[in-house]
C-alpha cells in the first residue's frame, strides 16, 4: 500500500519521516523559548545573565571588557554564518552536477534516483538557508546592542543609565534568540543528512538530534553550574 502512495519521488514513509523532522524542528525550538517555569532551559537562564550584565555595566569603568565580549560575540556570529555561506554553496554545487550525485549514490550504495536525492540535498540546504539569515540577523542585532552600551552615559547616576542599559540587554537577548535559532537548524541540518540513507534513518537522526538539544538545554552538567548558588 505505501508503494502506491507516493508525493513525486517519495513514497509514504518519506513524508512521514520528513513530518516527523519539520515538527520536531519547530516544536523544540518553541518548547526551549518557552519552557515551563519549573525547570528553565540554558537559552532561558542566560537571559537573566544578561540583563545583570548590563546592570553591572552602567557602573563598570573602564568599560573595555564589555566593549571586547560584543566583539567576541559578533566574531562568533560572524564565522558560523560565513560557515554556513560556504556549506550551502557546496549544496547548490552539488545539486547543479546530477552525475556527481549519482556517482555519490553509487559510491554510498544509496537509492540511484538523482531526483530524490537532490531533494535530500535541498532540505540540507534548506536549513542551512534558515540558519544564516538568523546569524546574519544576530550580528546586525549584536552590532545595535553595541552602539546601545556606547549611549550608555559613564555617570551611573544619570537618569538615563539604566534605562539605556536595559534597552540594550533586551536586544543582546533578541541578538541570542536568532543565534540560537541559528544552531538549531545547523543541528537539523545535519539530522536532514540522515534521509540519503532512507525515511527510516532520517527518523532515527531527528530523534537523536532532539535528543541533544534536550539534554543540553535542560540535563547538561553546564546548566547544573549556571543554577548553583553561590
Amino acid at each position: 500500500m505505501n508503494s502506491l502512495i507516493r508525493i513525486g519521488p517519495f513514497g509514504l514513509p518519506d513524508v512521514a519521516a520528513l513530518a516527523v523532522l519539520l515538527v520536531a524542528w519547530l516544536l523544540i525550538g518553541w518548547f526551549i523559548e518557552h519552557p515551563p517555569k519549573s525547570r528553565p532551559s540554558v537559552s532561558q537562564l542566560m537571559q537573566d545573565y544578561r540583563r545583570e550584565w548590563m546592570r553591572q555595566f552602567v557602573t563598570r569603568q573602564p568599560r573595555i571588557f564589555d566593549a571586547t565580549m560584543i566583539d567576541n560575540l559578533r566574531q562568533g556570529t560572524a564565522f558560523f554564518a560565513s560557515a554556513s555561506m560556504i556549506a550551502i554553496g557546496g549544496g547548490i554545487a552539488l545539486l547543479g552536477n546530477p552525475a556527481m550525485v549519482l556517482g555519490l549514490a553509487r559510491d554510498l550504495t544509496l537509492p540511484a534516483d538523482a531526483t530524490g536525492l537532490q531533494l535530500r540535498v535541498l532540505l540540507v540546504i534548506a536549513f542551512l538557508s534558515n540558519a544564516l539569515l538568523k546569524f546574519i540577523w544576530a550580528h546586525r542585532l549584536f552590532g545595535y546592542c553595541a552602539i546601545l552600551m556606547a549611549a550608555v552615559p559613564n555617570d551611573p547616576d544619570d537618569p538615563i543609565a539604566a534605562h539605556r542599559a536595559g534597552q540594550a540587554a533586551e536586544i543582546n537577548i533578541t541578538a541570542a534568540k536568532s543565534f540560537n535559532r541559528g544552531l538549531r537548524s545547523i543541528y537539523f541540518a545535519l539530522g536532514a543528512l540522515g534521509w540519503l540513507l532512507g525515511p527510516y534513518a532520517l527518523i532515527a537522526t531527528t530523534l537523536l538530534t532532539s535528543s541533544v538539544l534536550i539534554r543540553r538545554e535542560f540535563a547538561s552538567l553546564s546548566r547544573q553550574i549556571i543554577l548553583r548558588d553561590a
